[in-house]
């Protein structure tokens, strides 16, 4: 391998969602330095952001990023655009309409780079199983086909023989198995935010909040966020 130095770390696209912050504790056990991106895309959920600066601090990361792309209202998503209703249970066989059009391409391009820059050999993107069985950008085949690209877009794959990979750690865990694994790694619940509402508590109707009340339900363990 030739190049700039040792290949070592990694890059969280951390939203401020429990699934992110999980996958934050994991990368700062497995894959130390860590660093964590944050996308503004015109979500209207945009309390998460206060939650993913509070988890950066919370973990110490190497440094902290927050990017704002302007082109939310463009999206045609319900989690842009506030004249669109939020769904309430959405059927898991079909793409809901809290899907972005190309959300996690954009958000995984922007991590690569990071990753490329600093030389960290990995992304860190906390989809789940709850979430592919909806979104097509939350599967294994666009994981898969994205770091195929990774290979041949980066210099340091043409050049070099290595690319970031993207990890994936939550992709066939159910919410309980999340809470769990989150406990034992002393992720901090009450910081994360979940609903897709931004107001002062989770509105508690939609469909990220049941998913993560189930979770917590399934698992045993209380909600902190709930009580604060």
């Amino acid at each position: 391998m030739r190049g700039g130095g040792a290949v070592r770390g990694s890059v969280v696209l951390l939203s401020g969602g429990m699934d992110s912050a999980t996958c934050l504790a994991l990368a700062a056990r497995r894959d130390p330095p860590v660093h964590a991106l944050t996308v503004h895309y015109g979500q209207r959920h945009a309390r998460e952001l206060a939650a993913a600066r509070a988890l950066a601090r919370r973990f110490e990361v190497a440094s902290h990023a927050v990017v704002r792309l302007p082109i939310g209202p463009l999206l045609g998503s319900a989690l842009t655009d506030r004249t669109r209703a939020l769904p309430r249970g959405r059927r898991r066989t079909s793409i809901p309409p809290t899907y972005v059009p190309a959300r996690n391409t954009l958000l995984l391009a922007l991590a690569l780079g990071v990753a490329e820059t600093r030389r960290l050999r990995a992304i860190y993107l906390g989809v789940n199983q709850v979430d592919y069985s909806g979104y097509p950008d939350c599967r294994p085949p666009f994981l898969a086909a994205f770091d195929r690209l990774s290979r041949v877009a980066t210099r340091v794959g043409v050049e070099e023989g290595w690319a970031p990979r993207v990890r994936a750690p939550l992709l066939r865990l159910s919410k309980a198995e999340i809470v769990r694994l989150g406990g034992t790694l002393g992720v901090p619940w009450e910081l994360t935010w979940s609903c897709y509402e931004g107001g002062r508590r989770p509105c508690g109707l939609c469909d990220a909040c049941r998913l993560r009340a189930k979770g917590f339900d399934e698992a045993g363990v209380p909600d902190p966020a709930l009580s604060r």
